[in-house]
């Protein structure tokens, strides 16, 4: 019977995804606990990171605030999603973790809700993001990995935790995927 019961959220999640034509319109939850979604982003480029505060990658979100602040205007935004699932990184509350983010790293990019990026519980974004069906499979290795959405909603890159935000490989990527049209 729990085997049962822990697969029900899978199933539910797959049906969402299943429902859902493209990542805008798959539910999500702001910072806030407010009900969301990425549907206003249609058009922009996207970078979708899981986010911790407590870990080696955590300076990351000052070079991550930077280049959201260097192309948002080209239209590209940063979209950070808190994880607790490696190393037990991301202890706090949502609130405490909007606190952190904003005093610490003066994040200005949208904060979400914090879910899981792997397992049984996986939320649907990173079922579209890194499940069978992604250009990008597998399972997500760390905190901070970091997935390149175009403009037109498919997913045109996946890096993991090591690249930094402003590495040159990064960037390049996401200059050209806001050059596409």
């Amino acid at each position: 019977m729990r085997f049962v019961l822990r697969l029900a959220p899978l199933f539910l999640f797959s049906l969402v995804i299943a429902r859902a034509d493209s990542l805008y319109e798959i539910a999500i939850k702001d910072i806030d606990g407010k009900a969301s979604a990425l549907a206003p982003l249609k058009g922009r480029v996207l970078l979708i990171v899981n986010v911790a505060s407590e870990c080696g990658y955590t300076p990351q979100y000052e070079g991550l605030q930077a280049i959201f602040k260097k192309f948002e205007a080209k239209g590209l935004t940063v979209l950070g999603f808190p994880c607790n699932q490696f190393g037990e990184q991301e202890p706090g509350t949502n609130a405490e973790i909007k606190q952190f983010c904003s005093s610490k790293f003066h994040v200005t990019f949208p904060m979400f809700d914090k879910i899981e990026v792997n397992g049984p519980l996986r939320h649907p974004l990173y079922v579209a993001l890194a499940g069978k069906a992604s250009p990008f499979p597998g399972d997500i290795g760390w905190n901070f990995t970091k997935f390149l959405v175009g403009r037109d909603g498919k997913i045109v890159a996946r890096f993991d935790s090591g690249v930094e935000p402003e590495s040159r490989e990064l960037v390049k990527a996401i200059e050209a995927a806001l050059a596409a049209k």
